[in-house]
């Protein structure tokens, strides 16, 4: 009896671990992603006030992806788009068509 336990419980394990280990063995390798599009760096001040002036130059938007009530209506960037993170989706129409505008993006940072 105890050997039939034993047999038992080493067959389970074994389904274990092969369910385990043979499912990640056959997943195929991803190929490289693309990232130079992520965003290259953090902005400073310097240039941003390049670009935060009325009327804004053109090449550049500058997006203020906080909340539209109350953060944006009690202050913001001069010329910035209201473009909240939790509506980017649906509000993509905001976006200037030419692909090589420089797209400066501000929030609260973190919290």
């Amino acid at each position: 009896m105890p050997l039939k336990k034993f047999s038992v419980l080493s067959l389970v394990l074994g389904l274990i671990l092969a369910l385990a280990f043979g499912c990640t063995a056959t997943q195929k390798t991803a190929e490289p992603v693309d990232t130079s599009w992520h965003f290259h760096d953090i902005a400073d001040v310097a240039l941003v006030q390049q670009y935060a002036k009325v009327p804004q130059p053109k090449g550049a938007l500058i997006i203020d992806s906080r909340p539209y009530q109350p953060k944006y209506v009690n202050g913001h960037i001069p010329a910035a788009v209201s473009i909240p993170d939790s509506q980017f989706d649906k509000m993509t129409d905001k976006l200037p068509q030419d692909k090589n505008t420089l797209l400066i993006f501000y929030c609260e940072g973190p919290t």
